[in-house]
């Protein structure tokens, strides 16, 4: 801290040094005394009278009594004891200039600056697994005398799940009662915990808790995982299947994720003796075409938002084919088509026109929610190829 103030100082000094250098040094010239300089200005005022008296402008009797005057008072005025003209010590000017500048930048920065953050964050201590315990311990406390706080408990649920404390987390989900019931991730979460407290068995709660959250967000990364390992774990291979292959179709083509999830595809195949799935005949009645985002909405859209195509039958709530995908750039191309229907028996290419709407979602979820950027609904004929959808408003 020492050596922080040591450095400024001399870099504010050599500064003012720099800019007050004529002040402090000035170059040694002779200057002009005060007798010379009355001298100089009566000679004037005889030169300009003796052009009037010439020009006939002033008669002799005038011209002698102010000559007699002008002679007068320069005699008076330089009688004096002579002495250098100045305007003052410059050097005592500059001092003072100094010490104002230097005690207005200390005051402005001991009142507004960051001296104290500094010295604080040479005293700071990197976190620890004690020091994040501790943290949440202190919040635990707090939500203890706030527990009306269901969005509260939830934060408290997922800190002793990342700290491995599944047993706190279930219970911090319990307090949380209904705040949870709309989420679909925040089910799955509660039902990854309860699963995890019971050696991997998804029996009772954690399976109603998975099927309420692929009702809510069929496509949710989370639930679709631990449906296909409830799956698993009861021996339904096919089952398991059906969810690992629809939610390998969300993940990145050859990222460590699909090819863990292909992995596990393949294990439950070999184990329920299914065949390999043989390649999806899609029909090329579909729609495409390109998404184009406002200028004025860019800045608002950040790496990991999911950008959503929804399309439903004209009139109907239910989702006929939904496509999520990590935001690109835009204008981005966009496909649907019966691989992304979301019931097989009523895939997109039996309809005759849909209407379609675009939703960039911070997290991904089924359910719209305020702040996710938004297109109009559009009606667009099956079979359409070049769409043009426009994302320009943002959900209230």
């Amino acid at each position: 801290m020492t050596s922080f103030f040591i450095t400024a100082f001399l870099l504010l000094v050599l500064v003012l040094v720099l800019l007050l250098r004529p002040f402090l040094f000035p170059g040694k010239m002779l200057a002009t005394s005060r007798r010379q300089m009355n001298a100089a200005i009566y000679r004037e005022e005889l030169d300009k009278l003796e052009a009037e008296r010439v020009g006939g402008l002033i008669n002799p009797a005038d011209y002698e009594i102010s000559h007699a005057e002008m002679r007068q008072r320069l005699f008076q005025d330089t009688n004096e004891e002579d002495d250098q003209a100045t305007l003052g010590s410059t050097k005592k000017t500059a001092i003072g200039l100094c010490i104002f500048i230097v005690l207005l930048s200390s005051g402005l920065y001991f009142s507004l600056g960051d001296v104290y953050r500094v010295a604080q964050k040479n005293n700071e201590k990197p976190i620890t697994q004690e020091n994040v315990e501790k943290m949440v311990s202190e919040f635990a406390i707090k939500m203890e005398k706030d527990p009306d706080n269901l969005k509260g408990w939830v934060m408290l649920a997922r800190s002793y799940r990342i700290l491995g404390r599944n047993e706190d987390a279930a219970k911090a989900y319990v307090r949380a009662g209904n705040f949870v019931d709309s989420d679909p991730q925040l089910l799955a979460d509660y039902a990854d915990v309860l699963a995890t407290n019971a050696n991997g068995s998804f029996a009772g709660k954690p399976l109603l808790l998975i099927n309420q959250a692929l009702k809510l967000d069929p496509n949710n990364l989370m639930a679709l995982w631990l449906s296909g390992s409830a799956s698993f774990s009861v021996s339904n291979y096919k089952a398991a299947v059906q969810s690992w292959e629809k939610l390998a179709a969300q993940l990145p083509p050859n990222s460590d994720e699909a090819r863990a999830i292909e992995g596990s595809i393949a294990e439950a195949r070999s184990k329920g003796g299914l065949l390999a799935k043989a390649p999806v005949v899609v029909s090329g009645k579909g729609i495409s075409g390109q998404i184009e985002l406002a200028n004025e909405l860019k800045s608002k859209v950040m790496p990991g938002d999911v950008v959503m195509v929804i399309a439903r039958q004209v009139g109907e709530r239910m989702p006929v084919a939904v496509l999520k995908t990590p935001t690109a750039q835009f204008p981005m191309n966009f496909v649907l088509n019966d691989s992304l229907a979301m019931n097989p028996s009523s895939p997109l290419s039996k309809l005759a026109e849909v209407s379609v709407e675009v939703r960039i979602s911070k997290t991904g979820m089924a359910k719209p929610e305020s702040g996710d950027l938004i297109s109009a609904v559009k009606t667009i004929k099956v079979g359409t190829e070049n769409a043009r959808l426009l994302v320009d408003q943002i959900r209230q």
